[in-house]
């Protein structure tokens, strides 16, 4: 394994990088980018927040500037969700002058099918839209070079299971996949049998460089304490979030109502609102974000510093997700449940489980602090 990976990529890349701040590789992408370049059919897990997508996309865009064809669809990225898929396409777009371009479900299809005109190279998309375009025949993929399935333990899961394996079962037979997630279950292995599994080891993100607080509230008191803790903490960039996507627009309405300045993410909510408030949320312009889990899988925006769940979900990696979303890159967070008797015992468990140490908190006189 080379000492930096990042040799292998061109100047040009090299310099998209630094003007990105970015001059060293990760570890997953130290380890990914030689094997990928060569190839090789991949399934590698990487926990949140450690760089996959340009573990796979900075290889595959070395060899796509030095291939010749500028004119054929040559890379497939798919994603469960929209959010994801933009984030991928605004990452490739960062480092390439290829031209890319993004499918989702929901937007009009005739203007999609236009932009299939322009002849992409790069295609980013959900499932379902994607196989809608190849059988329509609107998108050739016959000499497609490699496809990546991201957030894959998503995609095997059983509301996207169908349109994941149809567009695999579309692709050239020599394609080189390429599966990632930070959490890898056996529906997943038995997906992608013919690839190469690669588990990064822990960096213990969620042990060393989160730190995990519990605050007590009985369920109708949740939201004002929530507001109250954002006036204690003062938070730089908070997502709030809620297993129930109807709790969303209930936490957001009774923030405005006390005048607190945030946004809501809703996955039932037109493409471009959605887009809204990640852009003003991921810009700074606004601090506060209420999510659901669906929403934000995925989500990577930098300098997030504080994650507040208002329940604890029933799906333990929703619970890894969600805290990921903070101390990414290196960065160190706070993650905060605000719950009731039921979910402080279920910390507990979770704790253990986890290895992870959660302080108890209260709020006293405007402050957060440890009960005395």
């Amino acid at each position: 394994m080379t000492d930096n990976a990042f040799d292998i990529l061109s100047e040009t890349i090299r310099e998209k990088l630094t003007a990105q701040n970015i001059t060293v590789p990760t570890a997953v992408q130290n380890k990914l980018i030689p094997m990928i370049f060569e190839h090789k059919n991949m399934l590698f897990q990487s926990e949140t927040g450690t760089g996959k997508t340009f573990a796979y996309l900075l290889p595959l865009i070395e060899r796509l500037e030095r291939d010749t064809d500028k004119t054929s669809v040559k890379i497939i990225i798919t994603a469960p969700t929209f959010e994801l898929a933009s984030q991928i396409n605004l990452a490739a777009k960062s480092v390439t002058d290829r031209k890319t371009a993004l499918f989702i479900g929901g937007a009009p299809l005739k203007r999609q099918i236009e932009t299939l005109k322009e002849k992409p190279q790069i295609v980013i998309g959900t499932p379902a839209r994607l196989v809608e375009l190849i059988n329509l025949k609107k998108m050739k993929v016959s000499n497609a070079s490699a496809i990546i399935f991201d957030e894959t333990d998503r995609m095997v899961k059983k509301e996207l299971i169908e349109p994941t394996t149809a567009l695999r079962d579309s692709m050239p037979e020599n394609i080189q996949v390429i599966a990632c997630s930070a959490t890898i279950n056996p529906q997943v292995s038995k997906f992608f049998t013919e690839t190469e599994s690669v588990v990064m080891p822990q960096e213990d993100v969620l042990q060393k460089r989160i730190t995990h607080w519990a605050i007590y509230a009985e369920y109708r008191d949740k939201i004002d304490t929530l507001r109250k803790f954002l006036a204690a903490e003062n938070p730089g960039k908070a997502l709030i979030f809620t297993s129930r996507a109807d709790q969303v627009e209930n936490i957001y309405q009774k923030l405005r109502f006390k005048k607190v300045d945030c946004m809501a993410l809703h996955a039932k909510a037109d493409k471009q609102i959605r887009k809204a408030a990640i852009d003003k949320f991921r810009s700074g312009k606004c601090r506060i974000l209420v999510t659901s889990d669906l929403s934000a899988r995925g989500l990577d925006i930098a300098n997030v510093t504080h994650v507040i769940q208002m329940d604890l979900p029933h799906d333990e990696d929703f619970f890894v997700h969600r805290s990921g979303r903070t101390a990414r890159a290196g960065k160190s967070g706070i993650n905060v449940l605000i719950g009731d008797e039921y979910e402080m015992h279920k910390f507990a468990l979770l704790e253990k489980k986890l290895g992870i140490c959660v302080y108890p908190k209260e709020i006293v006189n405007g402050k957060v602090v440890a009960p005395e």
